[in-house]
């Protein structure tokens, strides 16, 4: 099974993320994520953007899917990384239609991991947020 659909079928069970806020896995390599949601007026606040806790919501997702990619092949649906500190920088409000969150390890340790998430839009190109995540292992 590619990693990519291994992913999609262990964090189907994240029912808040995938079921409640509409995020889906585009792509995962070892340490590397990619995650999509598409914005619907249930994402928007009171301006008509996305609301700031939809961006982080999609950053921490996509930081536990790359943390825990290197081990979804040997464990089987078992994820031992979760965050334990994040650190969201809002740059542009999110006025599109659609977001991406492309993930990747600056440095996976045996205990302790940190990734950073980058948020665009893919209709212009332009980054929203960037967010560095530091993982434990449990």
């Amino acid at each position: 099974m590619v990693l990519t659909e291994l992913a999609r079928e262990v964090f189907s069970n994240d029912r808040y993320a995938v079921e409640l806020t509409g995020i889906s896995i585009d792509h995962v390599a070892e340490h590397e994520s990619q995650c999509s949601i598409q914005i619907t007026d249930n994402h928007r606040n009171a301006r008509g953007v996305a609301m700031g806790g939809v961006l982080f919501t999609l950053a921490d997702f996509a930081a536990a899917v790359a943390a825990n990619s290197s081990e979804l092949q040997t464990t089987m649906s078992e994820l031992h990384w979760v965050s334990l500190d994040v650190n969201i920088h809002y740059l542009l409000p999110a006025v599109g239609n659609r977001l991406i969150a492309r993930c990747t390890a600056i440095k996976h340790g045996r205990t302790t991991a940190l990734y950073q998430t980058t948020v665009t839009d893919p209709d212009n190109g332009r980054t929203l947020a960037v967010a560095t995540s530091t993982m434990m292992r449990i």
